[in-house]
């Protein structure tokens, strides 16, 4: 299925407020997935002081939007929400292998086998997901993306609206490491949240546009500081 019929185009319906309200709800940092307690290789980064400063921290986190998120995880969140919606297992099951398979380290594949896992408990105590469906979820030890695709799927929004949701959820945990780790002010914060803002939209159309053949986790720096993270000194994140 081409991805410009994945993502879906906006109509002139407003969302539905029960489907806006789920949607906000994914994105808060609230959702008790652990999400707040990974740095996905940023604490390495400020250890190793490559990142000291707010524009640092802010630069980083851009590029690792448009490198590794919009490579990777939201180009494959497209194509899952699509997949829950036509029931189609086996292209789940494709996905969530590819995605475990491109986490470069222990440290990050572990942090999204154990938001996945979060948020699968997360669904079960909510109403609208039919039971077969958790079931199906559960059976493939599901990745965060995989998870969050299948939340999406249960309400009226679209694909886009979905990746806006999941990209700015992870710009709001990964803020808020910056905030920590650096440390920072959280006037700084508000400013790297907002350049990350700025920035969501694009990355999540070239995403949705990605030819599969161009998906991608590759990111070196990334995974050696991430592999370095895991037997860092002192730390204060689980990657």
């Amino acid at each position: 299925m081409a991805m410009d019929k994945i993502m879906g185009m906006r109509t002139e319906t407003a969302l539905p407020a029960a489907s806006l309200l789920q949607l906000i709800w994914l994105a808060s940092p609230a959702l008790p997935v652990g999400g707040f307690s990974y740095s996905e290789g940023l604490e390495a980064a400020v250890d190793t002081a490559r990142v000291a400063t707010e524009k640092e921290a802010a630069d980083w986190l851009v590029d690792q939007l448009h490198l590794t998120l919009a490579r990777a995880d939201l180009p494959v969140l497209a194509r899952a929400i699509s997949a829950w919606r036509a029931d189609d297992h086996a292209a789940l099951h494709a996905l969530n292998s590819w995605l475990l398979q491109t986490r470069e380290t222990s440290e990050l594949r572990a942090q999204t086998v154990q938001m996945g896992r979060s948020l699968l408990e997360w669904l079960r105590n909510h109403d609208g997901i039919a039971p077969a469906q958790l079931q199906a979820c559960a059976a493939l030890e599901p990745s965060y993306p995989i998870a969050f695709a299948l939340a999406v799927a249960s309400t009226q929004a679209s694909v886009r609206d979905g990746l806006l949701a999941y990209a700015f959820g992870w710009a709001e945990n990964m803020m808020q490491a910056a905030i920590k780790a650096v440390p920072l002010g959280q006037s700084a914060g508000q400013r790297i949240l907002a350049r990350l803002a700025a920035d969501i939209p694009a990355a999540v159309d070239a995403a949705g546009q990605l030819p599969e053949a161009d998906w991608q986790a590759f990111s070196p720096m990334l995974a050696i500081l991430s592999s370095q993270h895991e037997t860092q000194y002192s730390r204060l994140f689980r990657s």
